[in-house]
């Protein structure tokens, strides 16, 4: 069975994905928040649900309510998966009140509101498919009672809360990667600091200890060799290898120049030059944000200045610049950014 799970970008989330990542083996995994973000990656789930006609697929969704109007689209598109032949299980698992409404509708809509989604999650895995081992439980248990119990605030249970919100902190706190471009691998980041959480559970003052600690995790996640660094060199250099990983993916062209685009990377001086200098083939790099806000730079070989002014009437110098797309529309899928810029710089060399 081909798992496709869908979840909120907190700690109870992102401890609802831990949790089955630990058992499917075949797993996609997709975040958002709410709004515009849970339309976006329902349509991108159902698109990447389409090759797999012949396959079982659980369609899962944890720690999202969703508005009528988005469970009934929702049902729609699956019961017409079905028709097709699709072999599709649809599941939602939920806390939050605001979504009776959707839960008495529909029978794929789970909502307990006296547990956290995790822990909803978890009891969910044993009971449909007898999921852990003893092992795995030992472990992943405990973490999850922490969760659940700083998720929905019993602070009665000391131990688990006091645990908890070093857990929350910690997950809220995960910037070194980003979580947009890089989505599978921020998510792995996380995964790695909730599991490697779970080895101070039952250690004395635990939550003051990995409260120690999650500086010297990070930084053991982000080393590609031995050699220790700064947390922000190891996060450059991780960040340039994993740019140079996707490169040919991440290519533009403007005339004879070409050039990388990220998107909501931010802050890109650093590993902007830092990559420019390791791909000599590579003469600009252009980050733009949700919004629409855009920093070039390059090392000398185009003017980005020049480039700016002439997309948006930004400019800045000559090696580093930037501008406004106003008509940009925010997005989850990077490909539709690339569509974007792409036929900007066409439009110039045209």
């Amino acid at each position: 069975m081909k798992l496709f799970h869908l979840s909120h970008t907190d700690l109870d989330g992102f401890s609802c994905q831990l949790i089955t990542k630990e058992y499917f083996k075949e797993a996609y995994f997709y975040n958002a928040n709410y709004g515009v973000e849970v339309k976006l990656s329902l349509k991108k789930i159902l698109e990447d649900i389409e090759p797999f006609k012949d396959e079982d697929i659980l369609f899962l969704i944890t720690d999202l309510n969703l508005t009528i109007q988005e469970a009934k689209d929702l049902n729609k598109s699956i019961d017409e998966l079905k028709a097709n032949g699709y072999k599709i299980k649809l599941q939602l698992l939920d806390h939050h009140a605001t979504g009776e409404k959707s839960a008495a509708k529909y029978d794929w809509y789970f909502l307990d509101i006296k547990r956290c989604a995790a822990k909803i999650t978890y009891d969910y895995m044993l009971e449909e498919f007898n999921a852990f081992d003893e092992k795995t439980k030992e472990w992943l248990n405990p973490l999850i009672n922490s969760v659940n119990a700083i998720d929905i605030w019993l602070d009665n249970e000391t131990k688990n809360f006091e645990f908890g919100k070093v857990l929350l902190s910690m997950i809220s706190r995960v910037r070194e990667i980003n979580n947009v471009l890089f989505a599978d691998l921020n998510r792995d980041l996380r995964f790695y600091l909730l599991k490697e959480s779970a080895k101070y559970l039952e250690k004395e003052d635990g939550n003051i200890l990995l409260d120690n600690s999650i500086h010297t995790l990070k930084k053991e996640f982000l080393k590609l060799d031995e050699k220790d660094d700064t947390i922000d060199n190891l996060a450059a250099k991780y960040l340039v290898s994993s740019l140079a990983n996707l490169k040919d993916n991440l290519t533009i062209t403007y005339k004879e120049h070409k050039g990388l685009l990220t998107y909501t990377l931010g802050s890109i001086s650093i590993p902007a030059n830092a990559f420019l200098r390791a791909n000599k083939d590579y003469d600009f790099f252009i980050d733009i944000s949700k919004k629409g806000n855009a920093s070039f730079r390059a090392d000398g070989k185009v003017d980005v200045s020049m480039l700016a002014q002439k997309l948006a009437n930004g400019g800045g110098h000559v090696n580093a610049s930037g501008c406004k797309f106003d008509d940009f529309k925010e997005t989850i899928n990077y490909e539709d950014v690339k569509k974007y810029i792409q036929a900007k710089l066409d439009s110039l060399a045209s």
